[in-house]
């Protein structure tokens, strides 16, 4: 990367001196939101595993109700069974804010009872396998809801984390060692510049203390 052409004088000095104090405080900021995501991210890792290893475990229990329900059921009948559900459902979504990323918040009016009750079909045709294998999917749809918003949630704080990541490696590897070495660098010219000075002052004050000397010998001679 070229370095920018700075002029070396006090005015630019402080003004780098200003961005570079800016650029550590932003850094300091966007670490510590990068910590904090990735603590948050980090518990929905946990809270997603757990949820997937449930609704893995009541699929698995619905599916084998199922293969039961079809052992013992004709086809005809089962299909009719499953065909007669007409329950509607109400999803509410929501966002909640986490380290300004905001996540979906999954809300609905399904209730999960527990018994079998307002089944669509009829029971004395169907055999209870199939009461089983409803229940279960009845079961596992609310946590299959919280597991899709936990592994939204968790997309969206890994495409944060990237990005404030990357912002924080630009500070600390880019911008503040490019100021940094602005500053130095002028600091260095400006120390040259006076030490220059230096010693163009002692040269001419040399040439006045000579020139008076040469001056009071002339004086001296001519008495």
């Amino acid at each position: 990367m070229a370095k920018r052409q700075v002029n070396p004088n006090r005015m630019e000095l402080l003004r780098l001196k200003k961005q570079l104090v800016t650029a550590r405080r932003g850094h300091k900021l966007l670490k510590d939101k990068r910590d904090e995501l990735m603590r948050q991210f980090l518990d929905l890792i946990r809270a997603n595993r757990a949820l997937r290893i449930k609704v893995e475990q009541l699929i698995a229990a619905a599916n084998q109700d199922m293969l039961l329900a079809r052992a013992v059921m004709d086809s005809a009948t089962l299909e009719t069974a499953l065909m007669a559900g007409k329950e509607s459902l109400t999803l509410d979504i929501d966002t909640r804010n986490i380290m300004s990323v905001n996540v979906p918040v999954f809300a609905s009016l399904f209730e999960v009872t527990g018994e079998l009750e307002g089944l669509p079909y009829g029971m004395a045709s169907t055999a209870g396998e199939l009461d089983q294998a409803i229940l279960a999917l009845h079961e596992a749809f609310p946590v299959m809801l919280e597991l899709a918003e936990v592994e939204k949630s968790a997309q969206l704080l890994a495409d944060e984390i990237e990005k404030t990541r990357r912002r924080v490696n630009s500070l600390e590897y880019i911008l503040i060692p490019e100021l940094i070495s602005q500053i130095r660098s002028i600091t260095m010219k400006m120390d040259e510049n006076e030490r220059g000075n230096l010693t163009r002052l002692m040269k001419v004050k040399d040439m006045i203390v000579k020139q008076a000397i040469e001056k009071a010998r002339a004086l001296d001679v001519a008495q």
